[in-house]
């Protein structure tokens, strides 16, 4: 899967649970759940649906390394690669 490919199953995933976000708006190295607004529990949603998309599992121990939305697309381009 390349990285376009990843983008877009990630904004997909992202307007699944927040249908208010416009993707052209985001800026990629913003705190995504800050610029989307996301609580706790719109978060765990959206790893799930990442999950079910892209059959990667993040743990916990790395929920702060995808602050951003660079960070987020570049971990899971990294993840899908090994």
């Amino acid at each position: 899967m390349d990285e376009a490919q990843i983008r877009r199953q990630v904004l997909e995933a992202l307007q699944g649970i927040a249908p208010e976000v416009d993707p052209a708006t985001l800026r990629g190295e913003r705190p995504l759940r800050d610029e989307v607004d996301l609580d706790s529990m719109d978060w765990l949603r959206f790893l799930a649906a990442l999950h079910q998309r892209l059959g990667v599992s993040i743990p916990e121990a790395d929920y702060q390394r995808l602050g951003s939305l660079d960070a987020l697309l570049a971990y899971l381009a990294q993840r899908l690669e090994g």
